[in-house]
């Protein structure tokens, strides 16, 4: 008895490693570290620095602050993803050159990830000489870019959502002044996906009603090899919707 007991002892310990074993292998592996590159120069105002502090609160996120004249020097190489933040679409393309602009364009194209927040949607777009002409979109009432500041709701196609990990179809973004996005027919950059649109409006500074309501919010794309994502509104700047962000950076940096 005491044998067969024994017996049956070390064939359950046994069992019980290889269980333990298989459950290791089973383990998800850690999501690994991204490097995202934070545009900070010319045309960034405080934006940047804004992003840069929340992106550190990302236990995967390894961000690094970049000038215009970094990009051009061609340190994006090695980096998971581009962000240009808020301040002024017009300012950062335009310090950027010709020259940095392309490279943004070719390291995109070589499968980078771009995010455009606000200023960098703008960017982002065909709509304009300093654009990248990544995101095939053209802003609406270009007249009224200035049309004011506060919260809005946005809502998000089942496409957003899922990209997005959001748990709702609606949700409220702070809004600084953010680009309002349409099709812009381009036959050389792909269609981008309705991510979200504007389901309420700011509509100050002489801008008019009935405008802003029905545009696309957040858009993605694609460009050659690489992902393009784009925020009119600000999770960074609403508590509680940064995380829209770091799901955004997950989804841009694929290869």
């Amino acid at each position: 008895m005491v044998k067969a007991g024994g017996r049956l002892f070390a064939v359950t310990l046994a069992a019980s490693l290889i269980a333990s074993g298989l459950r290791a292998q089973e383990a998800p592996k850690p999501p690994r570290t991204l490097k995202v590159a934070v545009y900070t120069d010319t045309g960034a105002t405080a934006g940047g620095e804004k992003v840069l502090s929340v992106l550190a609160s990302f236990s995967d996120v390894k961000a690094h602050s970049f000038t215009a004249a970094d990009i051009r020097g061609g340190r994006l190489t090695g980096c998971d993803v581009l962000l240009h933040p808020g301040g002024t679409g017009g300012g950062q393309g335009k310090a950027l050159g010709e020259e940095g602009r392309e490279k943004v364009r070719e390291f995109v194209r070589a499968g980078g990830g771009f995010v455009g927040i606000c200023a960098g949607a703008y960017l982002a777009s065909c709509d304009y000489p300093w654009s990248l002409h990544i995101l095939d979109a053209k802003v609406i009432d270009k007249a009224h870019w200035a049309r004011g500041n506060g919260d809005v709701q946005v809502a998000l196609t089942s496409a957003g959502k899922a990209l997005l990990g959001a748990d709702a179809e609606r949700l409220q973004i702070a809004y600084f002044q953010g680009p309002l996005l349409a099709p812009a027919g381009d036959p050389d950059v792909p269609d981008y996906e309705k991510l979200g649109t504007f389901e309420t409006e700011i509509a100050l500074k002489g801008a008019p009603t009935g405008v802003m309501i029905g545009t696309t919010a957040i858009a993605s794309g694609s460009f050659g090899a690489g992902h393009v994502l784009c925020f009119s509104p600000h999770p960074e700047k609403t508590p509680g919707k940064e995380a829209l962000l770091h799901q955004g950076l997950r989804w841009v940096a694929r290869r």
